[in-house]
């Protein structure tokens, strides 16, 4: 089996469409997402902002909605699965030849094609053996900033995550995309606690090319 093939195939699928729906669109969630990113987005130099931003494996796009309300950034999406990529162009937030189908491990875009690329709850569910790829495809599609809000470990650990044992891992993406791509730079990181920010203890790191 090719590398991240059965976990691709499960977000593809069924098991994508599930989360769509754990995941509603509702304000609360926009609002939290919107907080999240006002703070994050306060550590780039005034006049360096980014001007596109694509976020790698939206859903119905909780994130994309939130950051339409803090940015004029213009935003692309990719997503692997067909039903909350419908979601997502029903509320027309997005023209339709902004978002596209596709994963991290082969991003349908040209090196540096984006000023920000980020993901959220993304890397957590990249196996080892593909975790290689997804990160140089997240660093080939950047042309500035690399931005990631997933959960931390200082080393790696496997979580049960609805009946499986190979579909979440917490790491430190922060050191390892530092440590395999060495021009990158840390501009912040931080971390947002679930009984604060409503998010689900995620931690954040901002690195620039």
């Amino acid at each position: 089996m090719n590398a991240g093939k059965k976990q691709l195939n499960a977000w593809s699928g069924d098991f994508g469409k599930k989360y769509a729906l754990r995941n509603q669109l509702t304000p609360v969630a926009v609002e939290q997402r919107r907080l999240a990113f006002s703070h994050i987005f306060d550590y780039f130099e005034k006049g360096d902002e980014p001007s596109s931003i694509l976020e790698i494996g939206c859903n119905i796009g909780i994130n994309l909605n939130a950051l339409s309300k803090v940015t004029n950034a213009e935003l692309h999406a990719i997503e692997p699965n067909q039903a909350a990529l419908e979601i997502l162009v029903e509320t027309g937030l997005l023209p339709e030849g902004r978002v596209q189908g596709g994963s991290i491990q082969a991003i349908p875009l040209k090196n540096g094609e984006m000023d920000l690329v980020f993901t959220s709850g993304v890397l957590i569910h990249i196996p080892d053996d593909a975790l290689e790829s997804a990160l140089s495809e997240l660093y080939r599609v950047s042309r500035r900033y690399i931005l990631m809000l997933e959960y931390f470990a200082p080393s790696p650990e496997i979580v049960p995550y609805h009946g499986h044992d190979d579909f979440l891992f917490k790491r430190d993406y922060g050191s390892i995309l530092l440590d395999n791509f060495p021009d990158l730079q840390h501009i912040a990181n931080g971390f947002f606690w679930k009984r604060t920010s409503g998010l689900d203890n995620l931690n954040w790191w901002l690195l620039c090319k």
